[in-house]
């Protein structure tokens, strides 16, 4: 027996009615993710809090909390939903006004791991940010204080707290640090 899902297009998530349930869309077929529970939810508002301060202080461009959705990929349609995002003011002044979904992906994301998350889940999603012209993705590992750095498929660091690392923004968010053993201390 063959069964058929119905492909679902951003503009339909877009347009459904807000229940309250988070959902993403990933390749056409919508998923429903269960809200962040108390460590996930703490860390990824540090991280974002972190960032924006940064971002805000210089002038660099918006950040974007959990409920923002950009639409990374068409035909089937890709519509992601990051804890944290950066877009540049480069790219935020030639878009102007958006009431949708942005399209394409921020400059930078930060996903947040929760204990029912897999691995492989996680990657794929780190990979689908990449593929669609993410420049940086941040992984937080809560429960080992590290956080994976993804620049390509290639170029993949783990920093950890313990080892007293930084989160260098580099190029993508130039000056920005993130001290691993404050943001791990602070849980």
């Amino acid at each position: 027996m063959t069964v058929q899902t119905k492909t679902v297009t951003a503009e339909e998530l877009l347009n459904m009615p807000d229940d309250g349930t988070r959902r993403e869309l990933v390749r056409g077929e919508l998923r429903e993710t269960t809200p962040a529970g108390d460590e996930h939810g703490y860390l990824a508002l540090e991280i974002a809090a972190e960032l924006r301060n940064h971002v805000k202080a210089n002038k660099l461009g918006r950040t974007y909390t959990a409920e923002t959705g950009f639409k990374i990929s068409s035909d089937p349609d890709t519509v992601r939903a990051p804890d944290a995002a950066f877009v540049g003011q480069e790219r935020v002044e030639a878009a102007g006004r958006i009431s949708g979904f942005r399209s394409g992906a921020p400059d930078l994301v930060v996903e947040v791991v929760s204990p029912n998350d897999r691995s492989s889940e996680v990657l794929d999603k780190a990979l689908d940010w990449l593929e669609a012209g993410c420049r940086m993705v941040l992984v937080a590992h809560p429960e080992r204080r590290a956080i994976t750095v993804y620049r390509s498929r290639e170029d993949i660091r783990v920093l950890t707290a313990d080892a007293g690392d930084v989160v260098d923004g580099a190029d993508v968010v130039p000056g920005w640090k993130l001290s691993l053993p404050e943001i791990f201390a602070q849980e």
